[in-house]
């Protein structure tokens, strides 16, 4: 079990795509192998082929398509859907699709990974299940075809855990960051003032997302009341303390990760990476109060994401060395 996977933390990524996967496998699997024997019986017959497609497809209606191959993965059968027959699928060569290529030829039962359907060009998944005569010997293939939208997923959302993540942004901005120097912005003049409007739109005005653009002098905001959609403030707007009158008066919220003492700390803590050196400084930085994250972009396009009192546990020394490189 990996540390992500351990009783009390949150799954990683894979390991929620990965039990997705695990649960359509056991939905799949057994259903399969109990249709793979009718067909075997009737393998040589086309019409009857396409009657049992019919019949058996309507057992999974989130099924898109279901077909027969011969063993080169020639198609034997027409398309069956939910809606009839497709006779224009008959002869097709599937041998070159990514869920024939990568298909485990030690298993019998394959559902591939996720790829972009041919016909529809959105997220498929195709179940493939070998057909056998009596003896074992392989006869061909059946295969169906799933869109991901369609699948009875389980209702489980991938929640991001919060640990520090570093990105490297665009060589040619970094390859050049010591030719460069910090231009005071109109931000940078008034930083006082704004500081001090993000601080009540966070802990007073229904503020839960802010990202403060330092280097063009604008703000943009996620509300409690509104979530779907971000507004973005221009300097002329955040000069003015009156800005706080366009939002209603909202307590802080009780989800909160991030205490509202930490607030004005965070903030400040912007204020000193933006000004701490010429070359290398803070071009914008982020809050989410209900991730406890901090997001961080400098002058050579690095970015982090790191929670909020790790965030301030680090001093300037820890982000700007001596020389002005980014730590």
């Amino acid at each position: 079990m990996t540390q992500a996977e351990q009783p009390g933390s949150l799954p990683s990524l894979q390991a929620v795509i990965t039990r997705q996967r695990d649960s359509l496998n056991e939905m799949l699997r057994q259903p399969f192998a109990e249709m793979a024997r009718q067909f075997a019986r009737v393998w040589t017959d086309r019409e009857k082929l396409n009657d049992l497609l019919q019949e058996n497809i309507k057992a999974f209606p989130y099924c898109t398509f279901m077909y027969a191959l011969d063993q080169q993965a020639v198609q034997i059968t027409d398309n069956a859907s939910q809606y009839g027959l497709h006779s224009e699928h008959y002869g097709r060569d599937r041998s070159t699709r990514p869920y024939i290529n990568n298909m485990d030829r030690t298993r019998d039962f394959n559902l591939s990974g996720s790829y972009i359907s041919l016909r529809a060009q959105r997220p498929s998944i195709t179940a493939v299940q070998c057909v056998r005569n009596d003896d074992g010997d392989l006869l061909g293939y059946l295969g169906a075809d799933f869109d991901l939208r369609d699948l009875p997923l389980t209702s489980e959302v991938y929640e991001e855990p919060v640990g520090w993540r570093q990105m490297k942004g665009d060589p040619a901005i970094r390859g050049t960051v010591f030719a460069q120097t910090r231009n005071e912005s109109m931000m940078d003049r008034h930083m006082d003032t704004i500081l001090s409007i993000m601080e009540e739109l966070f802990l007073e005005r229904g503020v839960f997302h802010g990202k403060l653009h330092f280097s063009s002098s604008r703000l943009s905001i996620w509300l409690y009341d509104d979530p779907y959609r971000y507004r973005i403030l221009e300097f002329d707007a955040l000069q003015n303390p009156d800005i706080c009158l366009a939002y209603p008066h909202r307590e802080y919220p009780e989800g909160s990760l991030v205490p509202e003492q930490a607030i004005r700390p965070i903030l400040d803590q912007f204020r000193a990476l933006r000004f701490a050196d010429d070359m290398v400084y803070l071009r914008s930085g982020s809050l989410n109060l209900f991730n406890g994250v901090v997001g961080l972009t400098f002058s050579c396009d690095g970015s982090h994401y790191v929670s909020y009192d790790t965030f301030l546990d680090k001093g300037l020394p820890f982000w700007i060395g001596a020389t002005g490189q980014l730590s």
